[in-house]
């Protein structure tokens, strides 16, 4: 999916937090005041389906709450980072937050962010596994609400695989059985996968815990680089495909994610892998009587991937924390993350929003497969690393590249990306 710091909690914030029991399912309700707000809420959401789902959302509480108004602010995901580091800063910040896990880490760390823990309903609370909310928790407070969640997924053009005789059954695809079929449908000019690895590192980190990867221990600025065998897993494999196999078409490891879909419109390759959000690009822009699936997850060890998922926040020091805290809470109903989940092609966070989608669309267009490749996300340790987003910018993604580009090999890569940590977090 697309991506991301000096203050303390004022002391006012915390005390208004620890006071507050609760939030109540009644939406309706101002939070104990009848003070008259208006609360900015930043979107960064930019399919056209996914804007109008979050913008009915937003009018649905307004018109239900006529003390708590949300005004909808259109924000960017290329710039969304860049921009909190100056609004935190400036105490300019939107009183609604729209970012993912991995970038609010360090603005959780350095105290920007409020502590949603007494305000979210317990039915919010209950409704997101454990291993979701730890991408937006630390020391037992909750800071964002996960809301959807991105995988990476095998979209296969299935005219291809049914003349290679390729059949995708299973609750999982191993990456042996990924490399085979890619193999087999390399022939006649055509490459078996296209892969759009511009910007590598988020598509090695998140498939790496298939791997059992860790690529970090530790946490905040105290965390270590650890980089073995099991980190340098998926990026020998794809090297392998490329080079080895010749199955990969190596211009695409050069292109951004969606920039391989005409060749696979084409059928220059038979098959791509990229976050599954792309389904929904492929639904609105594909030829007619294209047909494409998505296959099940792919496995190493496990079907395991990182869970960042994106998040709703609040500053701390907002001046309308418990109001902005019941309108995410009212986000998170699942008629409402299944609308947005829905349009983005993402994954809900909740189970009963994703129940909601597989009823609406009976698992088509890839969603079957597609909310199966959820049910393994989890933490990675990147998520509680402070400078991973300077690692990832500086270090990561010019080693990724230069590796994929079969410039250097594998045992470079890794001391490239082992000492560049120490570079970036001194």
């Amino acid at each position: 999916m697309k991506k991301v710091m000096t203050a303390l909690f004022a002391a006012g914030a915390l005390v208004a937090l620890a006071a507050c029991g609760g939030n109540s399912n009644d939406n309706s309700s101002s939070g104990g005041s009848n003070e008259k707000v208006t609360l900015k809420f930043q979107s960064l959401a930019f399919q056209k389906t996914t804007v109008a789902a979050t913008k009915k959302t937003v009018d649905d509480w307004n018109a239900a709450n006529p003390n708590i108004q949300v005004e909808y602010v259109q924000g960017s995901w290329d710039s969304v980072h860049d921009q909190l580091v100056t609004q935190f800063q400036g105490g300019t910040a939107p009183d609604i937050i729209h970012d993912e896990s991995a970038d609010i880490t360090g603005f959780i760390n350095q105290g920007y962010l409020a502590d949603l823990s007494p305000y979210l309903s317990q039915q919010t609370k209950d409704a997101v596994s454990q291993g979701v909310w730890d991408t937006v928790s630390k020391d037992g407070k909750i800071y964002g609400a996960p809301t959807l969640l991105q995988s990476y997924v095998v979209f296969g053009n299935t005219a291809m695989l049914k003349a290679a005789g390729i059949t995708a059954t299973g609750d999982s695809l191993s990456w042996d059985d990924l490399a085979a079929d890619a193999k087999k449908l390399t022939k006649g000019g055509k490459y078996g996968l296209g892969w759009g690895l511009k910007s590598p590192t988020a598509t090695m980190l998140n498939l790496g815990l298939n791997f059992d990867a860790k690529y970090f221990d530790g946490s905040g600025q105290d965390a270590k680089a650890v980089v073995g065998d099991a980190e340098l897993e998926v990026p020998k494999r794809i090297h392998a495909m490329a080079y080895d196999d010749k199955s990969i078409d190596p211009t695409s490891l050069t292109q951004g994610g969606t920039d391989v879909l005409p060749g696979f419109y084409a059928g220059k390759y038979g098959m791509i892998v990229a976050g599954n959000y792309v389904a929904q690009q492929i639904l609105s822009e594909a030829p007619k009587g294209f047909q494409w699936e998505v296959l099940p997850p792919l496995k190493g060890t496990s079907t395991k991937q990182a869970a960042n998922p994106q998040t709703l926040s609040v500053p701390a020091e907002g001046k309308h924390v418990e109001q902005s805290a019941k309108f995410i809470d009212y986000f998170m109903k699942a008629e409402n993350l299944a609308a947005v989940g829905q349009g983005d092609q993402l994954i809900p966070s909740t189970q009963a929003a994703r129940d909601a989608i597989q009823k609406a669309t009976g698992g088509k267009n890839g969603w079957e497969q597609t909310l199966a490749s959820g049910t393994e996300l989890t933490k990675a340790p990147f998520q509680s690393v402070d400078n991973y987003p300077k690692w990832k910018d500086q270090i990561a993604t010019p080693a990724f590249q230069e590796f994929l580009a079969n410039k250097t090999d594998l045992q470079a890569l890794g001391k490239k990306l082992s000492d560049g940590w120490g570079q970036v977090n001194n």
